[in-house]
This record gives C-alpha cells, sequence and structure tokens, in this order.
C-alpha cells in the first residue's frame, strides 16, 4: 500500500528508529540525483522556471517593486543591459511617455535621419492628397513650419517638377506638396535649417511615439545614455512611474531574463529584504506563496542550486517528470526510479513524516520542506510510473481516506443512445437490478429487428460483442476528490500532481500551524 500520510500523525514521535533514518537516507540519495540533472544538466530550464514562478509573487506592493528595480538599475553591473529592456517595454506598452521626452530633445533627430532615406520617406512622405485630409507625422511638420518660417526656408524645399510651387499656390492646394522632392529636402534641412529640428512644429510630432517604431534599437541606445551620461531627470520620473504602474509579473518575465546568474542571486538578495520574513502561506498549494516562504530563508550561504531543486520539485514537478523522458537523462532516471521504489517499498508508518513536518516552521532553515518536497515528488514520479488501471487508483483513495466519486465526464453511449448514469454513482457500479433491466431490454431490440430483417443478423451479432465489451469498459476514469471539495474532475494522467501537491500542502498546513 502507498501511504499518503494525509492522516494527522501521532506528532509525539520523534523519529528515531531505523524506518525513518532510512527514509531520509533515501530522500537525501534522491536529491543528490536531482541536482545533477535540475541544477547541471537542465540548469537554463529551472532558471527559467524560477523566473517565471517569481513573477507570481503578488504580496509586494507597488513602491516595493519599484525600489526593487530601481535598486537593479542603479547599482547592477549588468544595469545598461537591464535598462535597454526596460526601456523596450516603455516604448511598446506606453511609448507617449517616451515620446514626451523626444519633444524636448527633438535635436537629436539630426543624427537619426542624417544619411537615411529610409527613414526620411517613412517619416516625412505622409502628405495627403485631398483636402479634408490634413497632413501627418514628420510631414506636417515640414508643411507648417516652412509655412511660418518660409523667409528662411522656403528655397530648401525641393521639388520634382521643373519650377518650384510658391507659398501662396501650396497655401490654396495643399495637395501640390505631393510633388515635393522629400528626400532632397529633408537633406537640405539637414544641412541648412539646424532651426527645424528643435522647433515646435517638429516636435509636436514626436508626443505620441509614433517615431519609436522606425528603429527601436536605436531610441533604446541613445535612452541609455540620456539615463546614466545625462543623469536626464525626466527619464527617470518616467521609469519611477512605469515601475510603479506596470504588474510585478510583467517586469519580472521581461527583466529577469536579462540577468547573469549572479545579478539574479543579487535580485534575490533586494527581493528578500521586501518580504516579509515571518511569512505563513495562507493558501496552501499556491506555488507562490511556498516560493515566498523558502526566499524569506533564503541567504547568500545558499546556493542557487538549492534554489533552483527547490522550486522544480515543489512547482514544477511535472515538467522534471517529462525531464526524465529525454534520452540523454537515461542514468538519470533509472537511478531515481530505483530510489523511488525503495521509498514506497518501505514499510508504512503514518508517523513516518513527523519529524520533517514539525521542522517547516523553523525560519532558519529549509532542509525539512526540502525533504517533504522531494517526498511529494518522489509520489508524483513512482504514481506516473506504476499506477494505470481505474481499480488502482481507487484502492489508493479508499486505502487512504480519500473520499471519492465518478465524474461521469466522457461517459460511455450505450446502445440505445443514452449515456450510463452510473457513472455518478460513488462506488462506481451498477445495481444488479438496473443491469438485469439493462440485459432484457437488449434482447428485446435485437428480437424486434431481427423480425424487420434477417439479413442484418451478422451485424447486430458484431455490435453485441461491441457493446458488451462497452459495458465491461463503461467504469469512468474520471473522478471527483475530497481533497478539493469534489470541484474538478480528475483523470489517471492528472492525479499524480493533484495528489502529490495535495500531499505537500497538507504537511506544510500541519508544519506551519504548530
Amino acid at each position: 500500500m502507498v501511504h499518503l500520510f494525509l492522516s494527522e500523525p501521532d506528532w509525539s514521535f520523534d523519529g528515531d528508529d531505523d524506518s525513518f533514518k532510512q527514509r531520509v537516507s533515501l530522500l537525501n540519495d534522491l536529491e543528490g540525483i536531482m541536482r545533477i540533472l535540475i541544477a547541471s544538466q537542465s540548469r537554463s530550464e529551472a532558471r527559467f522556471w524560477l523566473c517565471n514562478d517569481i513573477s507570481g509573487i503578488s504580496s509586494l506592493s507597488s513602491r516595493q517593486q519599484r525600489e526593487l528595480f530601481m535598486n537593479l538599475l542603479q547599482t547592477s553591473s549588468q544595469k545598461k543591459d537591464l535598462a535597454a529592456q526596460l526601456l523596450q517595454m516603455i516604448f511598446q506598452k506606453q511609448p507617449r511617455k517616451a515620446g514626451s521626452i523626444l519633444a524636448k530633445k527633438s535635436h537629436m533627430l539630426e543624427d537619426f535621419f542624417r544619411g537615411n532615406p529610409r527613414r526620411i520617406l517613412h517619416w516625412f512622405s505622409n502628405f495627403s492628397g485631398t483636402s479634408d485630409m490634413e497632413h501627418r507625422k514628420g510631414a506636417k511638420a515640414l508643411s507648417q513650419f516652412a509655412f511660418v518660417n518660409r523667409d528662411i526656408c522656403w528655397e530648401e524645399l525641393e521639388w520634382k517638377g521643373k519650377h518650384g510651387q510658391s507659398p501662396a499656390m501650396v497655401a490654396t492646394k495643399p495637395h501640390y506638396f505631393l510633388d515635393l522632392d522629400v528626400e532632397q529636402t529633408v537633406e537640405n534641412f539637414l544641412e541648412n535649417v539646424p532651426e527645424f529640428w528643435s522647433s515646435h512644429e517638429f516636435a509636436n510630432t514626436l508626443e505620441d511615439g509614433d517615431i519609436l517604431c522606425l528603429d527601436m534599437k536605436f531610441f533604446v541606445n541613445r535612452f541609455v545614455k540620456l539615463m546614466y551620461k545625462e543623469d536626464m531627470e525626466e527619464i527617470w520620473k518616467v521609469i519611477n512611474e512605469f515601475l510603479m504602474e506596470e504588474a510585478f509579473s510583467s517586469l519580472c518575465c521581461h527583466l529577469l531574463i536579462a540577468l547573469t546568474e549572479r545579478e539574479l542571486c543579487f535580485f534575490l538578495d533586494l527581493l528578500q529584504e521586501s518580504l516579509n520574513l515571518d511569512i505563513k502561506p495562507k493558501v496552501f498549494g499556491d506555488r507562490c506563496q511556498y516560493l515566498e516562504v523558502i526566499l524569506s530563508r533564503y541567504s547568500g550561504s545558499d546556493s542557487m542550486d538549492e534554489l533552483l531543486l527547490l522550486n522544480a520539485v515543489i512547482n514544477r514537478g511535472r515538467q522534471v517528470v517529462q525531464l526524465l523522458q529525454d534520452d540523454e537523462h537515461k542514468d538519470e532516471k533509472l537511478q531515481i526510479k530505483d530510489i523511488v521504489q525503495k521509498i514506497f517499498k518501505m514499510p508504512a508508518n503514518p508517523d513516518g513524516l513527523v519529524p520533517l513536518i514539525k521542522q517547516c516552521s523553523n525560519k532558519k532553515s529549509t532542509s525539512s520542506i526540502k525533504l517533504l518536497a522531494l517526498h511529494s515528488w518522489a509520489l508524483h514520479y513512482f504514481l506516473t510510473e506504476e499506477y494505470g488501471p481505474p481499480e488502482a487508483w481507487e484502492s489508493l483513495f479508499s486505502s487512504n481516506g480519500v473520499s471519492f466519486r465518478h465524474s461521469g465526464k466522457h461517459e460511455l453511449l450505450h446502445h440505445n443512445g443514452l449515456p450510463d448514469d452510473s457513472d455518478s454513482e460513488s462506488d462506481g457500479r451498477l445495481s444488479s437490478s438496473s443491469k438485469r433491466k439493462k440485459k432484457r431490454n437488449h434482447r428485446k431490440k435485437r428480437r424486434k429487428s431481427s423480425t424487420l430483417d434477417d439479413s442484418n443478423d451478422d451485424d447486430l451479432l458484431d455490435l453485441d460483442f461491441l457493446y458488451d465489451k462497452m459495458d465491461r469498459q463503461s467504469k469512468p476514469s474520471y473522478w471527483l476528490l475530497s481533497t478539493d471539495g469534489y470541484s474538478t474532475s480528475w483523470s489517471s494522467v492528472d492525479l499524480p500532481e493533484h495528489l502529490s501537491k495535495h500531499c505537500f500542502s497538507t504537511w506544510m498546513k500541519w508544519g506551519f500551524s504548530r
């Protein structure tokens, strides 16, 4: 029998026996193999899992998350890479904030357009061909500035026709701007009309931030320089506002990937300062809250290997099981399988995890939590490998006090075209009277069909065989369990993960309530 340790144990048990020591020894052996699998062979994937799970932490205030990332931006050795990633987020999500800064630094766009016909044509060629439509973007800036300052710049306008157009003519027929040689005109303005690049006409067209899409990399690099070389106050103000407004999950998903492992450790140290060190999981089963508990105990002396391992076995159990299916992990799979089978072949002692559970609330260590997490993952793996038939699952439920009902999901249709409503029975078995009734109805229908067309006898026999087979296989493979208040229909595919997480949550709940 597989013991899930879901019944309240004898808390006086101190673990001073051979079975407990053997269990801890096997879990330590399992940890050693898991470290090789997760922290060495699959480290980049494990880091990705950790960053994703950190993003689910919800206990930080807006002010705390701002201070956390501002600290990184100001002190990290990778701060420019991080700033570049953050600026790209701002450009994509709130381009007007960056556009307002560009409008104040419009003169720096001279370098952006100089010698680049593609950018010039894209931004300055948006002249309207109809009287009821106004010019857009750079075209609007060119036309407005040219009219207001025609005494100093009208001669710099290059026309495609044989002769130029006068201001008076273009004023009455704005569509004449369609004949402007835009590329040469802008080049002339770059060389001879410096006033245009600082004008409010040009600046106004930058405020919506649309220009950022022309070359985001260029603007990211320029803004990074404005941040760290010129220490431009307006940019830091925009960043402060964005860090307050943006969701913590979004910031983590976009920014943590830009950190080296050393920088990630630095981030975790900063994060720990923002977490409640006395935190206890409020919703047992919430993986982000378990991660908060672990991080609240995290210190510089703990290796990243330890954190990657803990997060993987607690929050990414199914992904770790999937890793073992790869051929490159064949040796680790054999070793893990051997250790797991030894764990669950041990004599069932209902108090076997008591010493570990009692140590969960120890604020200075994660060792007991780690061993419990390894045990729950071992259960996940064992159930995945060893359990299949519905009878085996129902035996596991019954022997561990888990009440269940058949969910009726994906019910098989019987030959009368109606679903078998027996799936909703709690014991999963048809009553003998209902079975006899179904058989009588079945025989009556066969006799009636045979009088209509004897030539279909062979087909009916084949259908008979099929229906009998369906009756034998109609025991459902989906269950509603008391573990979650009968709220979800669980299949044999998802049960290993659900039961292992439920066990871990139960053990943690006991540990933190003592």
